[in-house]
């Protein structure tokens, strides 16, 4: 009584293709495919490895910075 049945589903599906055509669709369901496929992608890295790449960064920051702090001290 107050779910939605297979019947009203394949009359929304027609009103859908009717309105937006299935060369539209059809790309619609090929960008949302590759998003999730990237999304999972990006859900499967390795944690220990992203945080490995931003640790490289800091240091050569820190570095310069401490550069930059002897020679103001001279």
């Amino acid at each position: 009584m107050g779910g939605i049945g297979v019947t009203e589903l394949l009359i929304i599906a027609a009103i859908v293709v009717l309105l937006f055509g299935t060369k539209k669709l059809r790309s619609m369901g090929s960008d949302l495919g590759s998003a999730v496929k990237g999304f999972r992608k990006a859900m499967d890295e390795d944690p220990a490895e992203t945080q490995r790449e931003k640790p490289d960064e800091t240091p050569q920051k820190s570095a310069s910075s401490a550069q930059n702090n002897h020679q103001d001290k001279e």
